[in-house]
C-alpha cells in the first residue's frame, strides 16, 4: 500500500494513484516505496503512474479500465491526456497558439 499522503490508491489492482491534492512540478513524492519528482503540476482528481506503464496498456482505475497509454509511462508520472487515450470515447487536446483553441 502507498504511504504518499498527497495520493490515493482506489483499489488495489490499478495501476495509477489518484491526487488527494494540488501537487507541484518538482515536489517530491514517494510512490511505491520509490522516491520521485513531480513531473507536472497536478490537481485534485488528476492521476499518477504507480508502476511503469508500457504503451498500449490499459490504465485501471476503481478496477476498471479507463483507456490506454498512448506512450510508456515512467513510474511516478503525470497520467493524462498526453500519454492517455480514451478506449470509448475521441480524445482531444487544446492547443491556443493556432488561435481559436479547437
Amino acid at each position: 500500500m502507498n504511504k504518499e499522503p498527497r495520493l490515493i490508491l482506489l483499489h488495489p489492482n490499478d495501476n495509477v494513484l489518484v491526487c488527494s491534492r494540488s501537487i507541484k512540478k518538482g515536489e517530491p513524492l514517494t510512490v511505491e516505496g520509490h522516491s520521485v519528482v513531480a513531473d507536472a503540476d497536478m490537481e485534485l482528481g488528476h492521476k499518477i503512474a504507480r508502476r511503469a506503464i508500457t504503451a498500449s496498456e490499459k490504465i485501471i482505475k476503481y478496477n476498471a479500465p479507463i483507456g490506454s497509454a498512448s506512450k510508456d509511462i515512467e513510474l511516478g508520472q503525470h497520467v493524462h491526456m498526453h500519454n492517455l487515450q480514451s478506449d470509448y470515447i475521441a480524445s482531444h487536446t487544446r492547443d491556443n497558439k493556432g488561435g481559436n483553441g479547437a
